[in-house]
């Protein structure tokens, strides 16, 4: 009962934070779930919330999505969602732990670096970074900061650029989850209430911060996420090694 009342809360908050930011909800939500379960069952479960709340955040916030934007990535981040869930299932649990770990160390790095060089990222290059955004999360399920890195840069205004960044993370979401469901049904059906629990917090979260996003500048938010993703993959190249 504890870990349910913990994984509510938590979920809860992440969703709510993570509508500013644009990303990071399955990074915060995923060592919730993985006291509850394996590295896979936990991926796939985190997608399907990972999903809802970004249909919810699409309903809050569908005045604001750039289709264009939405043209420009959406068949790549399909393509590499599709093709990374297929291998998520053939790669073995500590392996996919310290993967996710190393990758999500890395790349809020690159994304500061950015940041603090002044360097924009050439528009040549938006198609493989829509292509390995939706290959890690179809892989790992933490696509978000990736997608940030390019996204960002394109879509100053923040309220744009969280409906479009929703949009895009549904269309990774809608794209993966199948291929778990195909290769672990069984597996997945075992937390079914679990999955409910957190789809309701996540919706509820929505919400909240849709709140936050009017009132709070994005900088904040993000670089809060960003301390939480590296601590997220730290955690989980420790679970790993031990």
């Amino acid at each position: 009962m504890e870990e349910l009342v913990l994984a509510f809360v938590g979920t809860f908050f992440a969703a709510a934070l993570t509508v500013p930011a644009g990303f990071g909800l399955s990074t915060m939500i995923t060592p919730i779930a993985l006291l509850l379960m394996g590295p896979h069952e936990a991926v796939a479960v985190v997608a399907v919330v990972h999903a809802a709340h970004n249909a919810g955040k699409y309903f809050a916030l569908r005045d604001s999505v750039n289709f264009s934007a939405f043209r420009h990535y959406g068949i790549w981040l399909i393509i590499g969602s599709i093709i990374g869930a297929t291998l998520q299932n053939s790669v073995p649990q500590e392996p996919l732990l310290a993967l996710i770990g190393v990758f999500l160390i890395l790349l809020p790095l690159l994304t500061l670096s950015e940041s603090w060089t002044g360097y924009r990222i050439p528009e040549a290059n938006d198609r493989l970074g829509g292509f390995g955004s939706g290959f890690m999360g179809g892989l790992s399920g933490h696509q978000g900061a990736l997608r940030a890195m390019f996204l960002t840069r394109r879509l100053p205004d923040k309220m744009v650029y969280a409906a479009t960044a929703s949009v895009l993370a549904l269309c990774v979401d809608l794209s993966r989850i199948p291929v778990y469901i195909f290769f672990r049904p069984e597996e997945i059906s075992e937390h079914f209430m679990l999955t409910i629990i957190l789809v309701a917090s996540a919706l509820l979260g929505v919400k909240t911060g849709k709140k936050w996003l009017k009132s709070m500048k994005s900088e904040t938010i993000q670089n809060i996420v960003l301390i939480g993703i590296i601590a997220s993959g730290i955690f989980y190249v420790y679970e790993a090694l031990s």
